[in-house]
């Protein structure tokens, strides 16, 4: 067999894999899913009285440091880290491919789950913090694992959660990346995907073996940089299409609920919107998974409600802020150049929507979903890393480095997958973290409103907390 035969037999492999996915998705992402994640939301949202309205008191807060509390890196470090998690290609391909495929209501929806999400992160990372546990080597370590089994005498549950994270870990963090840099170094600049597999694979390796601080401080430096050069690019294109930009909210407004004709077509529907809309929007801010709760676990502060606010603005940026714009600028683009509306354009149109900016923006995209993409590769494996050393407990350093090194095969299998199949496997696997993490939400929500009501409705935000970490 030759490599063309090869590659061939490769991509009929994938091709059939796919078609499994997307009928496992089809059943999950049905009603039943959707009513529980944005059930989980709205439950939370009036239970908390609204932690969204103290989204900009906690935006100050996540600059300052508490040097004295007990944790492994400061509270940006870790939201830094944890937003590298979540601000990634999601944001740009992920929500270009569900204005496709859900039509431009999907946006609408998407939308309102991060609204909603950003008391379900603030729920989770609460109770991350208050069940958080100190190991042998001095590491903090956090997350829904030890939430179901220190509270809730669960382990069974907690380990399954933990494979779950792994699975998504692989998939959305890591698979979907890689295939985001691939395919935007492919089609910018012709470089051969199997070159780019081998050369993220590297960089990859060259900081994840240095562990946590290693990883925040390549994110502290990669996810403001990015994110502002983002911003700053899709801000730019809505005044290019300033024209378009009213037609398309109401482009976005009419789709969210009803099937809409574009381009020969009729495309969206409220159900395919909802569904395409929650899912991606799941899959971007990780609001109810609880990932983000355990990496902010291992951040430093005086008490658990104050980190937890920080926390939940990872929520706020990721979707209220980026993939809203994104959304905006995809529409008003897609609508502005004439662009071909169908489900296998998604991975095309914010490429196409930069290179609207003169000599300098489909450069600018291409770095941008680099460092989108990579330092979400590094977010994930601090993640994967935790979920690997709840599993093995007391033998996990071994099992750690064997890790590493799957994680690394895995950026380059990633890097040369299909698009749609690395999506449909990180929707999949976003579904099975669900469960598991919103039990103690609902099971533990007594708690969640007596620290609520203690340090932030009471207004105690800066007093130090007496609850110990326990050693394990």
């Amino acid at each position: 067999m030759n490599l063309n035969d090869f590659r061939l037999w490769i991509e009929g492999l994938f091709t059939g894999l796919n078609e499994w996915v997307q009928s496992i998705n089809d059943v999950i992402w049905g009603w039943p899913m959707l009513l529980v994640l944005l059930g989980t939301h709205l439950f939370l949202t009036f239970r908390l009285r609204f932690p969204q309205r103290y989204i900009f008191k906690a935006i100050r807060l996540s600059v300052k440091n508490d040097k004295e509390s007990a944790g492994d890196v400061t509270p940006f470090a870790a939201l830094v880290t944890s937003l590298a998690g979540t601000i990634g290609t999601g944001n740009i391909v992920g929500v270009a491919t569900a204005l496709v495929i859900g039509g431009p209501g999907a946006l609408f929806w998407c939308l309102l789950t991060g609204l909603l999400g950003i008391a379900t992160k603030y729920a989770e990372s609460l109770i991350a913090m208050k069940y958080r546990v100190r190991r042998k080597d001095g590491s903090v370590s956090g997350g829904p694992m030890y939430v179901l089994d220190k509270a809730l005498n669960l382990r069974s549950l907690a380990v399954i959660f933990c494979i779950f994270t792994l699975i998504m870990g692989f998939s959305a963090g890591n698979f979907i990346q890689g295939n985001a840099i691939s395919e935007t170094l492919k089609e910018a600049y012709d470089v051969d995907i199997y070159v780019t597999a081998t050369l993220l694979t590297i960089a990859v390796c060259s900081v994840i073996f240095f562990g946590l601080k290693g990883i925040a401080r390549v994110c502290e430096s990669l996810v403001p940089f990015m994110t502002i050069a983002y911003m700053i690019g899709c801000i730019i294109l809505i005044f290019i299409n300033c024209e378009y930009l009213w037609p398309s909210v109401v482009l976005i407004m009419e789709s969210a609920f009803s099937p809409v004709a574009i381009g020969g077509g009729v495309v969206g529907g409220m159900m395919i919107a909802l569904q395409y809309g929650v899912s991606r929007g799941l899959l971007s801010n990780e609001s109810g998974m609880g990932s983000a709760a355990i990496i902010i676990s291992a951040a430093k502060s005086r008490n658990p409600v104050r980190l937890a606010l920080i926390s939940s603005t990872s929520t706020f940026w990721d979707t209220v802020v980026v993939c809203t714009i994104t959304g905006i600028v995809a529409v008003s683009s897609m609508l502005a150049i004439g662009f071909d509306w169908n489900p296998n354009s998604g991975g095309l149109i914010m490429q196409t929507a930069f290179e609207q900016i003169p000599a300098v923006g489909s450069h600018l995209l291409t770095i941008i979903i680099f460092t989108f993409a990579f330092s979400t590769i590094l977010g994930w494996t601090y993640c994967g890393e935790k979920a690997i050393e709840y599993i093995y407990k007391g033998n996990s350093e071994k099992a750690v480095r064997n890790f590493r090194i799957l994680w690394g095969i895995a950026t380059f299998i990633g890097a040369i997958m299909p698009l749609h199949l690395v999506w449909n496997i990180g929707t999949t696997a976003a579904a099975f973290m669900i469960i598991p993490n919103i039990i103690p939400l609902f099971v533990l929500s007594n708690m969640l409103v007596r620290d609520t009501r203690y340090y932030l409705w009471e207004d105690r935000i800066d007093e130090y907390s007496n609850d110990e970490v326990e050693e394990i």
